[in-house]
Formats: structure tokens, sequence, C-alpha cells
């Protein structure tokens, strides 16, 4: 029976010759980014900058998308509902009314008498300004740590090159994810910060993938050229990253089409991540190696290695 290969397995692209090029759009995307970012700012959630939190239950399963279109039109700004727990019990947050508490209040009042008496309102509450600062300090810690995390983990793993490289990657895709919010003003929340932290894990294994490779191949080819053996490394692994790749963007791309309102924004947030995480991964992390004065020395020599094809070691 025959294989299915989208990749040829003999493919050999010549990724590192062509570093600048990447390191050039690396840079223009991320100063593009933060341009973006510091002229427009980013479209903060509810979570972020305050709000109105009602909890209700409804004698069914609710109807979401109905009581999303009935709350809208009372014009009350930004209105999000979300299943909380079982069918019959929703989340309804909203922004931040104009006013003191007497604004909020009767932004409470209107929506109570649009849903009707049928529906029993299990608590309500208003999240202030300083609980959403909270909240956005402890998502961007949540972030930063994770980067610490990640740069630990690659340098124990491998060497403090490899961890270098895994960050400044990973950092691009942070900032790059950033300045697309910011670009296109998508609701910035909690559900961001996941996205964000998820996007982070996903770029970090297909870049880990990478460098075992490059680990691996540094024992194996004992005298082959630097920037040959990242090339081959690269390659060797280009049919299991493109792959898992366009698996995982079909089941984002699912989602985002079919998910409704409620997660489109995440899984927006995801698409992206992938796609630039990829892009990183290959592009960015391994020939970023090439300056980060990797020695063959620094690399556990266990295992007896096989030397090939010889040439200038840089």
């Amino acid at each position: 029976m025959a294989t299915l290969h989208l990749i040829p397995a003999n493919i050999n692209l010549n990724f590192i010759s062509r570093k600048k090029l990447f390191f050039m759009f690396s840079c223009l995307l991320v100063i593009a980014s933060l341009g973006v970012l510091a002229v427009n700012g980013l479209n903060f959630g509810i979570d972020f900058k305050g709000g109105i939190l009602i909890e209700i239950r409804t004698q069914g399963p609710a109807d979401i998308g109905g009581m999303r279109k009935q709350l809208r039109q009372l014009d009350l700004g930004e209105v999000a509902l979300q299943e909380f727990g079982e069918p019959e019990e929703v989340l309804i947050r909203v922004q931040k009314q104009d006013g003191g508490e007497k604004a909020q209040q009767a932004a409470v009042a209107k929506i109570k008498q649009t849903l009707g008496s049928d529906v029993e309102y299990r608590r309500s509450e208003f999240v202030g300004p300083k609980v959403s600062q909270e909240l956005f300090m402890d998502g961007v810690m949540a972030v930063g740590f994770a980067i610490i995390a990640i740069l630990v983990y690659v340098w124990f793993r491998f060497e403090w090159q490899f961890g270098v490289a895994a960050v400044i990657a990973l950092t691009h895709d942070v900032i790059s994810t950033i300045g697309l919010f910011a670009l296109f003003g998508l609701e910035f929340n909690l559900s961001t910060v996941a996205a964000i932290l998820t996007i982070a894990g996903y770029s970090i294994n297909d870049t880990v993938v990478v460098f075992d490779r490059v680990r691996e191949n540094l024992r194996k080819y004992k005298k082959k050229a630097l920037p040959e053996l990242l090339n081959t490394s690269i390659n060797e692994t280009l049919s299991r990253t493109i792959i898992t790749s366009l698996t995982t963007l079909l089941a984002l791309i699912a989602l985002y089409t079919l998910g409704g309102a409620v997660i489109r924004d995440f899984s927006f947030a995801m698409i992206w991540g992938v796609i630039i995480g990829t892009y990183s991964s290959i592009n960015l992390a391994v020939p970023l190696l090439l300056y980060m004065n990797l020695q063959r020395s620094d690399i556990s020599q266990s295992g007896d290695g096989k030397e090939a094809v010889s040439g200038q070691t840089p």
C-alpha cells in the first residue's frame, strides 16, 4: 500500500542561506507589532477594564445566541455571554457603564427586565478597576514566568545557546500575536492570555523537535560545517513539522468557523500562533544558533557517532 508523503523524504531546501532575509522579516514584524501596539493600544475586555458580572440559570438549555442578540439591543456596550458549567447556566459580562454605582445598577435592571422572570439570577456583581488591573498584571506575569521556565527547560535539556535562541523566537511569536490583536482591535482578555500561553507551548514544542535533531547531528557528523548541519536538521524534521501544523490548523479553523463568537478570538489567535510558531522554529530559532558561539565540545558525547561528510567547521 502506497504511503502519502506531503513532503518528499529527500527534500533539501536551503533555509540557512536565506537567514538574513528571515531575520529582516522577523525584525520588521516585531517593530510593526510594537508600533501598532503603541498607536492603537489593546482593546481590553471586561476582565481587564472592569464591568458587570451576572450569573443566571435558565429552565432548560440556554439559548445563548438569542440572549446575546437581545442584550446587544440595550446599547450597553460590550456584552459577552458564555456557558458556565451546565447548559442551563450562563455568565453574562457587560462593560463598565459611564457613571457611578447607580449606572451599573440601572444596567443590571435593564438586563433583568429584558430576560424576564423565568430566569434565575444567581449573582450580580461589579468588577472594579483594581481587580481588573490585578488580573492584567497576573496575565503579564503568567506569560513572563512561562518564557523564563521555557528558557530554563531548554537550557538544561540542551545548552544555554539553545535556550537563548528558543526564547528569542518565542518572544517574537508573543509580540507578533499581541500586535495582531492591536491591529484588528480584537478583544484582549484572559482567554487571549490563555491563547498566548498555548502558542508558547506549541511553538517551543516545534523548536525542541528541531533542536533535538541538531544535537543528534552534532554528535553524528563531527566534521560537517555547522550551517550545513543546521540545514540538514531542519530538512530532516520538516515533514513532521508541516504535517503537525496542518492538522492543528484544520482543527483550529473548524473551531473558528463553527465554534461561535465566544471562542472566535481565541481560535484566531491560535491560528496565527501555529503559523508564526512554525515559521519561527524553522527560520529563526535554528539559524540563530550560528550566532550563539555553539561549540561541538559543549554537546554531550554520549554514544558513538559516525563521522560523515567533512567540511570546514566555522
